[in-house]
């Protein structure tokens, strides 16, 4: 039986960043989906239904917490990884109260984040399964 590839949405407005993570994605089995603005991230939402999502919180127009808002209208469970450059606290509870799954520091070891975030993601899968 062919293992079915999980597809993830990564949405950015950084170019050169999605591309990255994207690449990592992929290397690790990942079908991946990209979106660079909220607007194209809910489309993208809705037609795919990815397994997970990894969200910029900073972009311009539509916000990654705007998005998450609208994300969780119709669909409580999907595990949302927040992406940020910096940490601020007042974003970071509000990510918080939507539910977000974990956050990704832009500066940090990114193999590492990649690595905690698909493991997050078998988790819930293995979750959703059980329950």
């Amino acid at each position: 039986m062919a293992m079915v590839k999980r597809k993830i949405l990564v949405v950015d407005d950084e170019i050169d960043f999605l591309e990255m993570i994207r690449l990592r994605l992929e290397a690790n089995n990942y079908t991946v989906i990209t979106a660079i603005n909220g607007d194209e991230a809910l489309e993208k939402f809705a037609k795919e239904k990815p397994a997970a999502i990894l969200l910029d919180i900073l972009m311009p127009g539509m916000d990654g917490i705007d998005v998450l808002k609208k994300i969780r209208k119709t669909d409580t469970k999907v595990p949302v990884f927040i992406i940020t450059a910096f940490s601020n606290e007042e974003r970071f509870s509000v990510a918080n109260k939507l539910n977000a799954s974990g956050f990704i520091v832009k500066t940090s070891d990114i193999q590492k984040e990649i690595q905690s975030i698909t493991s997050a993601i078998a988790i819930a899968e293995n979750f959703k399964k059980s329950s």
